[in-house]
């Protein structure tokens, strides 16, 4: 017998959050370009006479950020860019950041780490608990640009990811932009990555930029990184001009997930939008795989519910989380954890209808969703000497 239907909405924002994937804010004041920058996955400013504000993610902040601002929903963007400016960055952040009501920032710092907020300073800034992510690639250019030789980079990389993992809670890989997710799926040999090392310093040298693209490289990286037992994040799918995005399929990364079973590690595979399906699988079939939406809510904006509800066709339940991807503007976080909640509520509701799902059924899928998954799968319950930074 069907129970009674009660609206998911009415109780969706009790739920806790752990935003598994974001990035810190940037506390200066912005000024148009600025901000149009943060509301875009492009590297080009709109043509000229046109406005980013004129998209999903633009109607969204217009519609639902600028009564947090204290202005009227649908606020021309002069007036809400005036009115930010007036309030100042630090105070919009403060005000979103509350808004947003994320328990939890897991804070990746390899993208532009000097012009955000740290994830101190986010933990502050929102009043939350927080952990950080370390990019994988990031480490390596790092040990280039402190001058560290070709002979003896493999310990050394092995030596400071050891370091960083004492007290980050997991790894990120930007292998989807550096060389497509289609790379060798196994670990290169001690001499493969030595020669592939040389041929990066000269590069490097030449090019006066440490900026890694090395499919063995990033190959070895990943693989330190799995011998580690971590959970290791991927970008996948959607983004800005600098993937090939037929290169970013994660069914190509199918073998990488036969070979890492066992291993002790996890794979968590982000965004994934307009493969969220095929992510969806691979959560499904492979047991140390798990997915999020994170990236497509925002910029999907008023269509965020048919993507979650598609996401969720075939990704078991405990392997789904929430993330905002938010970098830079505040806004991105609120509007992340609103329209992830609003579109999971309304998803629920839907099924609820058809098949009769109990209230208490959903809620216990939404709190895995929103916090519970993210917490298992980071060990964020352990204490900071077992890597928690909560």
């Amino acid at each position: 017998m069907f129970t009674k239907h009660v609206s998911a909405l009415e109780w969706i924002n009790e739920i806790d959050l752990v935003d598994h994937h974001c990035h810190g804010v940037i506390d200066a004041n912005l000024d148009r370009s600025g901000f149009e920058a943060l509301i875009t996955e492009s590297d080009a400013p709109a043509p000229a006479g046109t406005t980013f504000f004129d998209t999903q993610l633009g109607f969204a902040v217009r519609g639902h950020c600028a009564p947090v601002l204290g202005l009227e929903p649908f606020a021309t963007p002069e007036a809400y860019l005036r009115r930010r400016k007036e309030l100042g960055g630090a105070e919009a952040n403060a005000r979103f950041l509350a808004e947003a009501n994320i328990n939890t920032y897991i804070v990746e710092t390899g993208h532009r780490g000097d012009e955000i907020l740290s994830p101190e300073g986010m933990g502050a800034r929102a009043h939350a608990n927080f952990a950080e992510v370390v990019r994988l690639e990031r480490l390596a250019e790092e040990l280039l640009e402190a001058g560290q030789a070709v002979e003896g980079f493999r310990t050394a990389y092995g030596h400071l990811l050891d370091r960083r993992l004492t007290t980050a809670v997991g790894v990120k890989s930007i292998a989807a932009y550096r060389v497509g997710l289609d790379f060798t799926p196994g670990p290169p040999s001690d001499a493969d990555v030595d020669r592939a090392l040389t041929r990066w310093f000269a590069q490097a040298a030449e090019k006066d930029s440490s900026r890694l693209t090395d499919e063995t490289l990033i190959r070895f990286v990943l693989w330190e990184a799995v011998q580690r037992k971590v959970p290791i994040q991927f970008h996948i799918g959607y983004g800005d001009p600098d993937v090939d995005l037929h290169r970013c399929n994660p069914l190509l990364l199918t073998e990488f997930m036969r070979r890492t079973r066992g291993s002790g590690a996890t794979v968590l595979l982000l965004h994934c939008y307009p493969f969220h399906r095929e992510a969806g699988y691979l959560a499904h079939v492979f047991e140390h795989v798990y997915c999020d939406v994170g990236l497509a809510v925002n910029y999907s904006g008023a269509q965020a519910e048919q993507i979650i509800a598609e996401s969720l066709e075939l990704t078991p339940f405990h392997k789904a989380l929430f993330s905002s991807d938010a970098f830079g503007a505040s806004e991105l976080y609120y509007l992340g954890a609103k329209q992830f909640r609003t579109g999971l509520a309304r998803t629920l509701d839907r099924w609820s209808a058809a098949e009769g799902w109990p209230e208490t059924e959903q809620r216990r899928i939404a709190m895995l969703i929103g916090s519970e998954n993210a917490h298992r799968v980071y060990s964020l319950d352990k204490p900071p000497s077992q890597g928690s930074r909560q």
